[in-house]
């Protein structure tokens, strides 16, 4: 992806807001009791933290292996997202193991290693999913509190539509009604206007049969392009840290503990011959000493679908066999820790344009004297071109139901209503995989596969938690998924063949343009494509007895006092952006532990 000057990496040192917010292990107060013990700031652990926070007669410590969110210019300032990641020190900077069909190659995994985790460095796309999607949640897990009617509440208090950056009218962009106004997470579309929107737009209207336009992405329907809904908020990030813990930076019962890896979950008992894991063992660095802290209630796991897993497998739960091989007792046997990785694969497309009387990004990353420029627009009032990280407009689409593919593969997505595919259209030249030219001008479609049959999986490499697991997300591993993105290739090439395009596109540009056949597209892919970074299912939740690691409510099975509460809880991947799917889980759960525990007490 693009980088940016390090110059712009701090805005400011600024002292930190919490009232109780510690930067080292060691000042975690011992003789302070908590109720809560959340591992994670993410999108999960941070809307728990603060949920369950509430109730001011309960204390909630909030375990974070990163730093502070604040002061930093790639993490405030939309158009600055892609310096987050890879190969920083806002990121776990993952890896994954030789990608099979992918020509054994290694591919980067970021995930946020900061307040906000990755809500602190994605690209801030906001999607719910589709009614498909909650509705097959519910229908797998026996719960009907997952499905799409059941959870339109909860969405709706987590949401605050805002304007955007720019306060144009967005009659025809958005369907007000479906959303909320004033929940803690703020949301908007796009803030500027780019010079491809009018015909991204256009194409809709010319070919509505192929590419229709869809007006609100987030009511239900996922089918169609339209304007993109983002956590931008008056030209800057929104993050789970931004909107769930900075305004309650003053509760004296919420402390914050920065810079501690969670290390292992501790037994601390048993009741009626079922392991009770309410501890917390924590430390800075491998050569660091260990901490540990007691939870009175619950324990609240939110290390996402790499890291949790990690530390349930780490903690003697998880594969029996898996964990003996690397001297660890197994206190729970739970074979699918680990298991039903699915993450979207990636490919970047690119066409040569015609810059006359117009711009791309190539041409602001190549010239530093407009990239200032634009910089102090948004550093004197939030405006510009930096106030957007995302496309202005996304596009889901479907594999034809008539597809010969589905005559030996069923349909992995949950419905009609759900994508097999996204594309996102940029304007210029935005790839994790290959490097920008140096010059000349450039579209980028990127082609996702959004409902992957593929499976992975995250397994251990050793007993020590600072030794980082096997992360096989198994991308493009199936054949439908390699169909569909053959699919996506030729569905971007008919988007981009609309008369919206003509005159400006001069044509294919790298790879591209040299595949055409199955064999050579199937080529392409494997040697171009990567993920968007969205692990999901490696603890999933499945009906109570099932097969499944965790119960409906995400209580793990056999396991008392422990929940799981982030992205690898889901049994299937979001069609979507996944963040907003997390979000409406960790709201749900609160209620939950907070109606479990006011049960217990009556």
């Amino acid at each position: 992806m693009l980088q940016w000057s390090s110059s712009f990496a701090l805005l400011a040192c600024l002292p930190a807001v919490f009232a109780k917010t510690y930067t080292d292990p060691s000042q975690v107060p011992k003789t302070k009791k908590y109720d809560y013990v959340v591992i994670g700031a993410g999108a999960g652990g941070a809307t728990v933290a603060a949920r369950l926070s509430e109730n001011a007669a309960v204390n909630v410590l909030l375990i974070e292996a990163g730093i502070s969110h604040q002061g930093i210019a790639s993490v405030e300032i939309p158009f600055l997202d892609s310096g987050n990641a890879p190969n920083t020190y806002l990121d776990w900077n993952y890896t994954t193991t030789p990608q099979a069909s992918l020509n054994n190659r290694v591919i980067q995994y970021p995930r946020g290693k900061l307040l906000g985790g990755s809500t602190s460095i994605n690209f801030m796309g906001y999607n719910r999913g589709s009614q498909n999607f909650w509705d097959r949640i519910a229908k797998v897990t026996g719960d009907n509190g997952w499905s799409w009617s059941s959870l339109q509440p909860y969405f709706k208090k987590l949401e605050r539509l805002t304007p955007p950056a720019d306060h144009h009218n967005t009659n025809g962009q958005i369907t007000p009604s479906a959303h909320g106004t004033s929940g803690p997470l703020g949301f908007s579309l796009p803030g500027y206007t780019l010079p491809i929107d009018s015909r991204v737009i256009g194409t809709t209207k010319e070919l509505p049969s192929q590419f229709p336009f869809s007006l609100d992405q987030n009511a239900g329907n996922q089918i169609g392009w339209g304007w993109t809904q983002s956590t931008i908020v008056d030209g800057s990030r929104e993050s789970s840290a931004t909107a769930y813990l900075d305004p309650n930076a003053n509760r004296a019962n919420l402390d914050i503990v920065l810079n501690a890896q969670a290390t292992k979950l501790i037994q601390t008992g048993s009741q009626g011959g079922v392991p009770t894991f309410l501890g917390v063992q924590f430390a800075q660095s491998a050569s660091s000493p260990r901490f540990a802290v007691n939870a009175t209630k619950e324990v609240i796991l939110s290390a996402g679908a790499v890291g949790s897993p990690h530390l349930l497998m780490l903690s003697g739960i998880g594969p029996a066999s898996q964990l003996q091989s690397h001297g660890i007792k197994p206190i729970v046997n739970a074979p699918g820790v680990g298991q039903n990785l699915q993450d979207h694969a990636l490919l970047s497309n690119f066409w040569s344009v015609n810059s006359t009387g117009t711009f791309t990004i190539d041409d602001i990353i190549r010239n530093s004297s407009l990239f200032n420029d634009l910089m102090s627009d948004w550093q004197k009032d939030k405006m510009g071109m930096f106030v957007i990280g995302n496309p202005n407009q996304l596009g889901w689409g479907r594999v034809p139901s008539n597809a010969p593919i589905f005559k030996s593969t069923q349909d992995p997505s949950a419905g009609p209503l759900s994508p097999h595919i996204e594309y996102l259209p940029f304007n210029g030249w935005v790839s994790f995989v290959n490097p920008m030219p140096s010059s000349g001008n450039y579209l980028t479609i990127f082609t996702a596969i959004v409902a992957p049959a593929a499976r992975g999986s995250i397994t251990l490499t050793s007993s020590d938690p600072f030794t980082y697991p096997n992360i096989n997300p198994n991308l493009l591993g199936s054949e439908f998924d390699r169909y569909a993105m053959r699919y996506a290739i030729n569905s971007a090439r008919a988007f981009t063949a609309a008369a919206a395009w003509k005159g400006w596109i001069l044509g294919e540009a790298g790879d591209l343009a040299k595949a055409h056949s199955d064999a050579e597209l199937d080529a392409y892919a494997a040697a171009n494509t990567a993920t968007i970074f969205h692990p999901t299912g490696t603890v999933s939740m499945q009906f109570t007895g099932g097969n499944g690691v965790l119960n409906s409510d995400l209580t793990v099975k056999g396991v008392n006092g422990l929940r799981v509460v982030d992205l690898s809880v889901l049994p299937y991947i979001p069609e979507a952006h996944p963040q907003g799917a997390v979000y409406v889980l960790a709201e749900r759960v609160s209620d939950l532990i907070k109606a479990s525990h006011q049960a217990r007490h009556r």
